[in-house]
């Protein structure tokens, strides 16, 4: 792919992508990737299917699940991006997925709702949609308050919201977890510093996580139960007749036996 976009492709979506893919190439974006493609690479290990589809900003390369056939890229014109497309037009038909993962593509989006129910739609009944954002409720949460680059244009919106928007759509949520709980820092020493309360706090899992995993099931949609007929009234049922026995010709006709 090129780094000229399609002439239908909206020119301030593909001007947020792109800020925000040079934000995860830096020092602070890689750590946010680092610790999240390690949730992912858990996770993804246990799905299987034909078809993967990953939607998101980031340049690095997201981990494939080694049970499924196909793992596809969708997104903005940019290198590593397989299939071109809008965010709220993607080429698939319903139901084409087995898993989805949208990797901070809530955060960097025109309209979250309008993209949460494209990727909703691709998923097929039974399958999985895994949704990374920024957790507003932490301290990358308040970087995002103050920063001026592109982490100012994230929308950090919070995972109960994004989990009542997949209620809403269809999806069961099967599991809420949180990662990179170091602070945002550039410096690479303090990074690694930080790694030991990186692994004392993921294993409490708290929700002061710089970013959350969502992992939600589309529900299969039942059989609609058919009503049953409805059956005319017959009448009153008149009772059977039954032939008559002389008893007395009966005991008769015994004792002559």
């Amino acid at each position: 792919m090129t780094d000229q976009a399609f002439a239908q492709a909206d020119p301030e979506w593909v001007s947020l992508t792109s800020l925000a893919r040079e934000w995860f190439n830096g020092p602070v974006g890689r750590l946010m990737l680092q610790e999240e493609q390690k949730l992912l690479e858990e996770e993804l290990g246990r799905f299987f299917g034909g078809y993967l589809v990953h939607y998101g900003p980031c340049a690095e390369a997201p981990p494939s699940a080694p049970k499924v056939q196909r793992n596809v890229r969708l997104g903005a014109p940019l290198p590593g991006v397989e299939i071109v497309c809008e965010e709220q037009a993607w080429p698939l038909s319903e139901h084409a997925a087995d898993v989805v993962v949208l990797q901070h593509g809530l955060d960097f989006s025109l309209s979250p709702h309008g993209l949460l129910r494209e990727a909703a739609s691709a998923v097929r009944p039974g399958g999985h949609l895994l949704i990374i954002g920024i957790n507003p409720w932490s301290s990358w949460g308040i970087r995002h308050c103050f920063s001026q680059g592109a982490l100012r244009k994230a929308r950090c919106i919070p995972a109960s919201r994004v989990g009542d928007w997949l209620n809403l759509l269809g999806f069961a949520l099967e599991k809420r977890r949180f990662g990179c709980y170091r602070p945002p820092l550039a410096s690479p020493a303090w990074q690694q510093r930080l790694q030991g309360w990186e692994r004392i706090a993921g294993g409490w899992q708290s929700a002061g996580g710089g970013v959350y995993l969502l992992v939600a099931r589309k529900m299969v949609v039942g059989l609609r139960p058919l009503r049953p007929e409805r059956r005319e009234p017959m009448g009153k049922l008149l009772p059977l007749p039954l032939a008559k026995v002389n008893r007395a010709a009966a005991s008769t006709d015994t004792e002559q036996n």
